[in-house]
């Protein structure tokens, strides 16, 4: 599989600086680590929450269960392959986020980075450059750099993460610009004024903690947060001095810049880890509501799947060909697998193909997301819709967790149908695998059944030297 994905996530090849001149191998396998009680409740308490997140289920036909393949000897340990060349200037207080950046670095780690741009890599990225310009407001009293300071102290944070390990080239796949560090439009940028216009004690109140199945329902803590940034956009700014639908737009682009400021002053008053979890719960909510990937151009699946389909062959042969070409994009999460269904089915519709091509052709959920084929089996990788990180262990190797990783077919849209949405019950989402006999064998039976993950494990990933 070559690193060439598309849409949010970017995808152009890796520049020659730092290249894996490696082949790797994607195999996916049970989450059993021998079985122990710790990985048996870890799988209880995720498949719990996972439900609870989750519309209401609705099985129209009980999938066969996944057949778990057992994965080889893992890769050579995951180690620094360089020492970062620092600016020398920058005020930004990276010890205070050195495990966040560890951690950066591996879910952005060297090709993988843009397959996991959209919903691991960029959010942690996002996360990990705001509580860093908010724990160093302790220091500084300011919760943004100017322009600078902006560029060197974006430099030495990209220089320490591909330093350990990272994709060279973050600022493309994420969007990362200089600007990112300032206050841009938002009039406020220190931390007296900020607490001086904003009910900061409600603000942490709201934030300090969330929950991060029914945040992105109740938002308590996004409500909170526009509320702050909307004092902090009309401070010392008069929209009756500039007219008409520019006046909007304007006082659009400085609330949203004022919401980063609230952000990292939300990042100042709790612990790096802890304002992790919030930033991470926070971004999922935006995440799971879109489809991230690009759809190109549809006009041959049109041509052989009109209203008179006389080749359903020549269809299928098509659908097939359109969806592997999405494959090659990034990995989505289970709800963004279901608006991303929805998107192209609705699509369809309006080209007037009126017939469930999802059925007749056997399309299923997994099939937009990355795919791999280890021993000739076809597999696909449904990211949870909870905030979850890629993990590094010296002797399994780099993992991330998969959900609903099996052959659930994808929903063919009505017309009016509403975005998949953890908050909408009116959305039924297909029913979870049964749990396979074969894994009786490595497992007790009681562990089996609760099996709903999976870990996707990465081998024969070897940095350049």
């Amino acid at each position: 599989m070559r690193a060439k994905g598309a849409g949010m996530s970017g995808g152009e090849p890796q520049s020659s600086n730092f290249y894996l001149h490696s082949v790797f191998l994607l195999l996916l396998c049970l989450f059993t680590s021998y079985c122990s009680s710790s990985s048996y409740i870890k799988s209880s308490v995720i498949a719990q929450r996972k439900h609870a997140l989750l519309p209401e289920i609705s099985p129209s036909e009980a999938p066969q269960p996944l057949l778990p393949l057992l994965a080889p000897s893992p890769f050579s340990p995951f180690t620094n392959s360089s020492i970062p060349k620092l600016s020398g200037v920058c005020i930004l207080n990276f010890a205070a986020v050195e495990s966040m950046m560890r951690m950066t670095s591996i879910d952005c780690v060297g090709g993988f980075a843009p397959y996991l741009a959209n919903v691991i890599c960029c959010p942690q990225v996002d996360a990990t450059l705001t509580v860093l310009v908010g724990q160093s407001s302790k220091d500084t009293n300011m919760l943004a750099l100017n322009g600078t300071l902006a560029e060197p102290c974006l430099s030495d944070f990209e220089e320490i993460l591909v330093g350990q390990g990272a994709n060279d080239s973050l600022p493309r796949i994420c969007s990362i610009h200089p600007s990112n560090l300032t206050e841009g439009s938002c009039p406020v940028g220190d931390v007296n004024a900020f607490e001086s216009t904003v009910d900061s004690s409600s603000l942490l109140a709201a934030c300090g903690k969330i929950d991060t199945v029914n945040e992105c329902c109740k938002q308590v803590c996004q409500n909170a947060i526009a509320e702050a940034a909307g004092k902090l956009a009309v401070k010392t700014y008069d929209l009756m001095s500039i007219g008409g639908s520019h006046a909007l737009a304007d006082h659009s682009t400085r609330i949203n810049d004022c919401r980063t400021i609230v952000l990292r002053w939300l990042a100042s008053k709790l612990d790096p880890s802890h304002a992790k979890e919030v930033l991470r719960g926070l971004s999922n909510c935006k995440i799971n509501k879109v489809c991230p990937l690009v759809f190109p151009n549809m006009s041959h699946v049109i041509k052989s799947c009109g209203s008179e389909l006389h080749d359903q062959r020549a269809c299928c042969k098509s659908v097939e060909s359109y969806v592997s070409h999405l494959q090659n994009q990034s990995f989505v999460t289970n709800l963004q697998a279901l608006n991303c269904a929805a998107s192209l089915g609705l699509k369809l519709q309006k080209a007037n193909i009126t017939k469930n091509i999802y059925n007749l052709c056997r399309v299923s959920l997994k099939d937009f997301s990355v795919q791999v084929t280890p021993q000739g089996v076809e597999s696909g990788c449904l990211l949870p819709s909870l905030p979850s990180d890629a993990v590094f262990d010296s002797s399994t190797g780099l993992s991330f967790l998969c959900d609903l990783n099996d052959n659930i077919p994808a929903p063919w849209p009505a017309p009016s149908q509403l975005p998949a949405s953890s908050c909408n019950k009116t959305v039924k989402i297909p029913a979870l695998p049964a749990a396979a006999s074969g894994q009786s064998r490595i497992c007790s039976a009681d562990q089996a059944s609760h099996a709903l993950f999976v870990v996707l494990a990465i081998f024969a990933l070897l940095m350049k030297i």
